[in-house]
């Protein structure tokens, strides 16, 4: 409907009718419904509807329906689950698909069963043949295995007859293959050892010792026996103070379990701690650089030797020998003194004496005391004379100078005003 030509919309004229307008808003729509015959129209249409509408009705639930429902309804009441329920009821003996699945279930695993047995005994029938010779020696030695064109010169002519004719009434298989490996085994050469690895040995030891010239002879004579020797060693022997003794010692490392047994004799261990570091591989860099390098010197002289090409190449070829054989030297000395540390373990031992204060300790005399404290007196006195002098000959000119700046202006001034006080 267009509102531009009627001046009431549809939904006006269902409220009209529905009596949901006000009195001066129901008396224009009535009043334009009985001029207008399309509008009419349409509140008929509408009046159908509603009539229609209001003689609907809902179908009463089937008795079958309700029963389900309060059936539902009394087993939640009872803490069942509707759900749980369900399953139940599809898993119940007279189920279909529960017989389909356990059925088929168990025939699988019959058949999976027939076939396992069937397998062990065919393969448990059937003859093993013996494996060759060189497979017996790859099974008894992996190494070999990684090498296969040398293991037919290994395996030895006469086993190896024995272990393929064995159909024909030879030996039988296991003597065979004892004899084809006992045959390889003294055929291979034997494995070099691996080396053993290079731990340099620090130890560090304090030991408090109750006669300490009876110690300090004990740790030579220890030396002198271990063929050890002290690197550095620094006693001190301060009067009213215990002796005390500081010394890195270097022991052969197969002596130094039994030289720090014998150490730890002389007094009571205070402290005590042991350190290794493996070496090994720092080793082997190093003497693989060393050979590098002498293969380069090697090189390098020959280069030399042929001396072909301008003097300037020929230094500069000299140039590099010295710089190699320098580096050289300096790995050899490296390398010696890592092979020392190996061979030698460090040990830093510290003796201290037990020291007990005595009630009157020795002192010097009364008159040596005075004597000392009257040289003692004079060297002071000489001391600050001496500096005194020394003082004005250094900064006495500056301080003439600074006096004659400063002082002339503060002498005018102090004048000046004695002169005004006189006056007044």
């Amino acid at each position: 409907m267009n509102t531009a030509i009627h001046s009431v919309a549809p939904e006006e004229v269902m409220a009209f009718l529905d009596g949901e307008l006000a009195p001066a808003e129901a008396q224009a729509v009535s009043a334009h419904l009985d001029q207008c015959a399309d509008c009419a129209d349409l509140a008929g249409r509408f009046r159908a509807t509603s009539e229609s509408l209001a003689q609907w009705t809902v179908p009463p639930v089937s008795s079958s329906v309700e029963e389900a429902v309060m059936k539902q309804a009394a087993q939640v009441a009872a803490g069942r689950s509707p759900a749980k329920a369900g399953r139940t009821t599809q898993l119940s003996f007279w189920n279909w698909r529960l017989w389909a699945v356990g059925g088929g279930s168990a025939v699988t695993a019959l058949l999976a069963l027939i076939a396992f047995v069937w397998a062990g005994i065919y393969y448990e029938d059937r003859p093993r043949p013996s494996p060759p010779a060189a497979m017996v020696v790859m099974s008894q030695d992996a190494a070999d295995y990684a090498k296969p064109q040398g293991m037919d010169a290994l395996v030895p002519q006469e086993p190896r007859q024995g272990l393929t004719s064995g159909a024909r009434g030879a030996p039988p298989a296991s003597e065979a293959k004892k004899a084809g490996i006992a045959g390889i085994a003294g055929s291979l050469p034997a494995s070099p050892a691996e080396p053993a690895p290079m731990i340099a040995r620090t130890v560090s030891l304090t030991i408090v010792v109750k006669d300490f010239a009876a110690a300090r002879a004990s740790l030579d004579s220890i030396l002198a026996r271990h063929r050890g020797y002290a690197a550095q060693l620094t006693a001190a022997t301060a009067e009213n103070a215990p002796r005390s003794l500081q010394a890195s010692l270097r022991i052969p490392a197969p002596e130094l379990t039994a030289a720090l047994a014998e150490l730890k004799t002389l007094g009571r261990v205070q402290n005590e701690s042991q350190s290794g570091e493996e070496v090994t591989q720092q080793h082997a860099d190093l003497a693989a650089r060393l050979e590098n390098s002498r293969e380069a010197e090697e090189r390098l002289r020959a280069i030399l030797a042929q001396r072909t090409g301008k003097i300037e190449d020929v230094l500069q070829v000299e140039e590099e020998i010295a710089r190699v054989r320098g580096e050289i030297e300096q790995m050899e000395a490296e390398q010696q003194a890592l092979e020392h540390r190996v061979e030698f373990a460090s040990v830093d031992l510290q003796l201290t004496e037990e020291y007990k204060a005595e009630l009157n300790p020795p002192s010097a005399s009364v008159s040596n005391r005075l004597h000392n404290a009257f040289v003692a007196g004079l060297r002071n006195a000489a001391e600050t004379i001496l500096g005194i002098v020394l003082f004005l000959e250094e900064d006495g000119p500056v301080l003439v100078i600074w006096l004659a700046i400063l002082g002339l202006p503060v002498f005018l001034l102090v004048r000046r005003y004695r002169r005004i006080r006189a006056k007044l």
